[in-house]
C-alpha cells in the first residue's frame, strides 16, 4: 500500500508518493530494514489557506488550555537536579503535577556537549541550510484560527470514544477523550494535519491524533498514540504515531507561556523542539520509531536526527535589548543551543512547531524568522541511549550531558 506524503515548500504545495519502508537504527548504526509499514508524513506549512471564520482573541473557554499562575515549565523545581544529575524536566504547560516525560528523557536532555554527527554537513546541505532561515510554524492568522497545534486538558470524567483509524495496525486502540470540545489544529473546518492533543491531568496520560475528525456517531483519525507521561517507554519499533517519526508531539512544541515564564524567572526552557525537513532518509534513529523517507542516501537526515544551534552563535547580539520581545527570542535561542531540534516529520525545511495557545505576538514570530539554519549542526545522540525501546538518556565517558 502506498501512502501519500504532503511536502509543502515555502512558496507552494505539492504531493509525492512514498514507498513504505521502515528501518531501525540502533546506537547510531546504519538503519536496517524492519517489517514493512505504510509511511506517514503530513505537515501544515507556508501557503496554507486561512480558515475563514473569526475567533475571539482567546480560545473558547471549553478548549482553552488552563494557564494558572504556576509555572508552565518547572517552577517548583527550578534549578533542581534529578538523581542522574540532570536539570529538572518540564511539566505539561498549565499543570503542576504532570511531567512532560521524565527529566532524563531524551526530549529533556541537554545535548550542548555531545559530539557533532558524522553526516552533519551533508544533512544541512540537503535542507538548503546555507540560504534558509528557521520558520516558526505558529503565530497569528488574521481572520482565522491561529497557526500552531492546540491541546486540551481533561480528567477521568471526560467521555472517551473509540476511533476508527486509517492506520489501525500502528495505532493505540484507546478509547480517547475526544469530543466536540476538542480543539483541532487549524480550526474545526481545517484541512492539513488536523492534529488533536489531549492531556488527562488526573492520570498524566497524553492522547494524540492525526487527521482527527469528531462525529457523535463515528469519530475517525489517520492514526493515534497514547503516552504515559511518567514513563520513558517508546512505541513499538516501526510504529507511526500522530507524526511521521513515531514520536510524541507535545514535548516538542514551543509554548508562549513557557517563554514568558522563562523571561520572568530566568529559568531556561528544558526541552527540544520538533521540526520538519522536505526530504528525509528512509530510516529512523533513536528515539524515533518510524520513517517516511525518500531514499537511502546517507546525505539525507533520518527521522529522529537531533540538531543544535552552535555554541559560537552570538545570542547576546541577536537583537537589541530595546527591541520588543528580544528577551523572549533569546530564551528560544538558548533553548536551541542546549536542547536543540528533533526531526519529527516531513514538511518545509526548518519549520519548527509551537502550540496555538496562548496566542503568539506577531513581533516575536518575526524575530524568530531571523535565525539562520546555517548556524546549526547535527549531533550524535546514540551514545546516550540506555535501551532502544526507552527514551531514557544517560551520560557516559566521552558522551556528556550539558
Amino acid at each position: 500500500m502506498w501512502r501519500m506524503q504532503r511536502i509543502i515548500p515555502i512558496a507552494f504545495r505539492r504531493m509525492i508518493a512514498i514507498v513504505p519502508v521502515v528501518a531501525l537504527a540502533a546506537c547510531g548504526a546504519a538503519a536496517a530494514p524492519a517489517a514493512g509499514h505504510a509511511g506517514q508524513a503530513a505537515s501544515q506549512h507556508a501557503g496554507r489557506q486561512p480558515v475563514r471564520h473569526a475567533i475571539a482573541d482567546r480560545a473558547p473557554a471549553s478548549i482553552r488550555p488552563r494557564q494558572p499562575a504556576a509555572t508552565p515549565t518547572a517552577a517548583r523545581t527550578a534549578g533542581g537536579r534529578n538523581p542522574a544529575g540532570q536539570a529538572a524536566g518540564p511539566t505539561v504547560p498549565g499543570t503542576s503535577n504532570c511531567p512532560l516525560f521524565p527529566a532524563n528523557n531524551i526530549w529533556n536532555t541537554d545535548i550542548s556537549k555531545l559530539p557533532v554527527a558524522a553526516h552533519s554537513a551533508a544533512w544541512l546541505r540537503s535542507m538548503n541550510s546555507a540560504g534558509t532561515y528557521l520558520h516558526p510554524d505558529f503565530g497569528p492568522d488574521p481572520g482565522g484560527y491561529p497557526y500552531g497545534i492546540p491541546f486540551i486538558y481533561v480528567t477521568n470524567a471526560h467521555p472517551k470514544v473509540r476511533i476508527a483509524f486509517q492506520y489501525a495496525s500502528e495505532s493505540n486502540k484507546g478509547p480517547y477523550p475526544f469530543g466536540a470540545d476538542t480543539p483541532i489544529e487549524g480550526g474545526p473546518k481545517a484541512g492539513g494535519d488536523r492534529h488533536a492533543l489531549m492531556v488527562d491531568s488526573s492520570t498524566c496520560t497524553l492522547y494524540e491524533l492525526w487527521n482527527a475528525h469528531y462525529s457523535p456517531r463515528r469519530s475517525t483519525a489517520g492514526s493515534g498514540a497514547i503516552w504515559n507521561l511518567r514513563s520513558n517507554a517508546l512505541r513499538p519499533a516501526g510504529w507511526t504515531s500522530a507524526d511521521a517519526a513515531g514520536l510524541p508531539i507535545m514535548p516538542g512544541l514551543l509554548n508562549f507561556g513557557q517563554i514568558k515564564w522563562a523571561v520572568r524567572t530566568g529559568t531556561p526552557i528544558r526541552h527540544a523542539i520538533r521540526f520538519t525537513a522536505e526530504r528525509t532518509r528512509s530510516a529512523y534513529i533513536w528515539p524515533a520509531r518510524h520513517e517516511a523517507g525518500s531514499g537511502g542516501s546517507l546525505s539525507l537526515p533520518p527521522m529522529g536526527a537531533r540538531f543544535r544551534l552552535k555554541a559560537s552563535f552570538n545570542v547576546a547580539g541577536f537583537c537589541r535589548r530595546s527591541t520588543p520581545y528580544c528577551a523572549d527570542a533569546k530564551v528560544v535561542l538558548v533553548e536551541m543551543q542546549h536542547y536543540g531540534l528533533i526531526l519529527a516529520d516531513n514538511g518545509s525545511n526548518w519549520y519548527f512547531q509551537g502550540s496555538a495557545f496562548p496566542k503568539w505576538p506577531d513581533a516575536l514570530v518575526e524575530l524568530l524568522k531571523q535565525i539562520p539554519a546555517r548556524a546549526f549542526e547535527a549531533v550524535s545522540t546514540s551514545c546516550l541511549m540506555v535501551s532502544r525501546n526507552s527514551g531514557e538518556a544517560r551520560a557516559r565517558p566521552g558522551c556528556p550531558i550539558g
